[in-house]
C-alpha cells in the first residue's frame, strides 16, 4: 500500500499502521522518517499490531537499547538509529540481514543510514500538520 494519507489524531495514525502492517512479510523493511514528536512511534505501534504483536503497550521507540523485537505471526524488528554516530555501520554491525531473514524490520530515524537500507524497502514520511494530525507518504525505495 503506498500513497499519500491524512491522519487526524494518533489513533487514527495506529490505525493507518495496522492496516500497512498486515500486508508485510518476512523480509520486509519499512523505514520511518519524521521531525522529532511527528509519531514515529504511533506508526510504528500500528504496523507491530498489524503484524500479530498483540499488546500494543509493548512496543516503545529502542533509542536507549538500539532494538526491540515483538512476538507477532513472525519476528518484529523495532530500530532506532537516533542516537547512533555511525548508522550505516553500526545497522551492519546489529544484523540488518539476519533480522530480515527472520523476520520484519521497522527502522525510525531511517534517514540516518539511508545508505544501508535494503532495495524495496517501504519509505515512510511523516509530517506533522497540526498538533494532532499528519500527513503520512508511503513509497518503496530503491
Amino acid at each position: 500500500m503506498t500513497g499519500t494519507f491524512e491522519t487526524d489524531s494518533p489513533a487514527e495514525t495506529v490505525a493507518l499502521g495496522r492496516r500497512l502492517g498486515q500486508e508485510l512479510g518476512v523480509g520486509d523493511c519499512v523505514a520511518v522518517v519524521g521531525p522529532l514528536g511527528a509519531g514515529k512511534t504511533v506508526l510504528i505501534r500500528g504496523l507491530a499490531l498489524g503484524l500479530g504483536v498483540e499488546d500494543e503497550r509493548v512496543v516503545a521507540s529502542p533509542t536507549y537499547v538500539l532494538v526491540h523485537e515483538y512476538a507477532g505471526r513472525l519476528a518484529v524488528y523495532h530500530l532506532d538509529l537516533y542516537r547512533l554516530d555511525d548508522a550505516p555501520a553500526e545497522l551492519a554491525a546489529l544484523g540488518l540481514d539476519e533480522m530480515l531473514a527472520d523476520g520484519v524490520v521497522l527502522i525510525e530515524w531511517a534517514d540516518r543510514a539511508a545508505a544501508a537500507l535494503p532495495p524495496g524497502r517501504l519509505d515512510v514520511r511523516i509530517e506533522p500538520t497540526e498538533p494532532s494530525a499528519r500527513r503520512i507518504t508511503v513509497a518503496r525505495g530503491d
